[in-house]
């Protein structure tokens, strides 16, 4: 449901005010009515649900003046000045500190109510973009799933956060395994469509003329709905773009330039070459390329990934430890440093299903990590990468992961962790603020 935006009112003249009041309120909107700009100060903040329309003239603290303290609160807040005749010179310095818009009087009541729309849509979609940003820091979304303390992940985080409120259509790349379908739910999920359809489709596997039909529709069968008129309206997710023949990504591209306006379906493209050596431009016509690559998100392998590997692997570890309900496996220092080094062609998903080995093996006694790495490795790729890494990265890494899983253990006991792992008190601190770990993330 859509929050509600009230309009904060900010007249000395209570005629004035009660008159603007009643009149938005006819209109739809929720008031709430100050004589003086410290009133109003008293209940506005950062995350205030609305808007303000105030008086410039008023005695005590002036239009002007308010309108610096609330830019001084929260710079996007929505401020409508209403001017006495004469005074414009006055309004278009208040516009030049970042007032929404003015109005002079004697001012009509439906452009007082066509300004009020405009500036609490504004509003809204300001706080909504917030509340996506802190739900992204609180993990309570899809965006949780996208684990990892590393910059690449970091900034991959924020440039879905960003795309997102983007309308352009969108391409993403990297090797099998990094989680594309996943950063392309992400996608959705803090964009404007999030309520809208959904839809995956896999362009790979089937023959030309089942792709034809399945995309554009049937010729002659009006009843049977096509790929894309499904997904009107919302996002259109197209898998393996690449599998695409030349007279299909002819026939997409027509569609798309058919359509026009990204807003009305957004397609987001996956490509899935660079395990080949090439990528997505080197077999999509350029013009359907560069219209699905108006943005693009290219997703890092696991390898280049550092420490997130541990992280990933006792996070999975864990859940499935859970699910067959036996003990989380303990990783040694050797077997930390195979997992830092290993090449990992299969990417995250190719670590999932080591976790699950692990858990499943350690519950019966037998095999190693090792030999699960080996195990699942081809013939032509060696067991360890060749991108060299520091021996401190591998300190520092497993260092991470043993405070890591000890507090995870202990449920946040400072005192346990302090007797299991032979530290004093001070060193764990500086350790666990190194590692940005905090106690508070293990309690219960």
């Amino acid at each position: 449901m859509a929050q509600v935006m009230k309009v904060a009112i900010v007249d000395d003249e209570q005629d004035m005010r009660q008159s603007i009041s009643q009149w938005l309120a006819l209109s739809g909107f929720e008031t709430e009515t100050f004589a003086t700009a410290g009133e109003a100060l008293k209940v506005l903040s950062t995350d205030y649900p609305g808007i303000i329309v105030t008086d410039i003239k008023m005695p005590g603290m002036d239009g002007m003046q308010f309108l610096r303290k609330i830019k001084g609160i929260d710079s996007s807040l929505p401020v409508i000045m209403i001017t006495g005749h004469g005074d414009v010179a006055m309004a278009v310095e208040a516009m030049r500190l970042g007032a929404f818009d003015f109005l002079e009087k004697p001012f009509n009541p439906d452009t007082m109510t066509d300004l009020a729309k405009k500036a609490t849509q504004s509003r809204r979609l300001l706080l909504d973009n917030r509340q996506l940003r802190r739900e992204l820091s609180s993990g309570n979304s899809i965006m949780e799933k996208l684990i990892g303390a590393n910059g690449l992940m970091e900034r991959l985080r924020e440039d879905i956060l960003d795309l997102g409120q983007a309308d352009g259509h969108v391409l993403i790349e990297g090797e099998t395994g990094t989680g594309k379908t996943l950063v392309a739910h992400a996608l959705h999920a803090v964009s404007s469509r999030a309520r809208k359809k959904f839809t995956l489709f896999s362009c790979a596997g089937e023959e030309e003329e089942t792709l034809l039909r399945c995309l554009f529709g049937p010729a002659g069968e009006e009843d049977r709905i096509s790929v894309l008129e499904t997904a009107r309206g919302g996002t259109l997710v197209l898998e393996d773009i690449e599998a695409l023949s030349p007279q299909l990504q002819s026939r997409l591209l027509k569609a798309i330039n058919t359509q026009g306006d990204p807003s009305e379906t957004r397609i987001i493209a996956i490509c899935n070459l660079q395990e080949q050596g090439k990528t997505c431009e080197d077999v999509l016509r350029s013009d359907l390329y560069y219209r699905l690559a108006t943005l693009r998100i290219e997703l890092p392998p696991l390898r280049s990934r550092g420490e997130d590997i541990l992280t990933l692997f006792t996070r999975y570890s864990e859940q499935f430890s859970e699910e067959y309900g036996c003990e989380t496996p303990m990783v040694s220092a050797q077997e930390a440093a195979q997992l830092l080094q290993a090449p990992w062609p299969g990417n995250v998903r190719q670590l999932i299903n080591i976790a699950e080995h692990a858990v499943l093996q350690s519950r019966r006694g037998v095999g190693t990590i090792a030999s699960l790495l080996m195990a699942e490795r081809e013939d032509d790729r060696p067991a360890v990468t060749t991108e060299g890494k520091p021996l401190k990265e591998y300190v520092e890494a497993f260092e991470r992961m043993l405070i890591d899983n000890t507090m995870r253990r202990h449920r946040g006991s400072i005192a346990r962790v302090m007797g299991e792992l032979c530290l004093p008190r001070r060193t764990l601190n500086e350790k666990m603020a190194k590692y940005s770990l905090s106690r508070s993330d293990y309690l219960g």
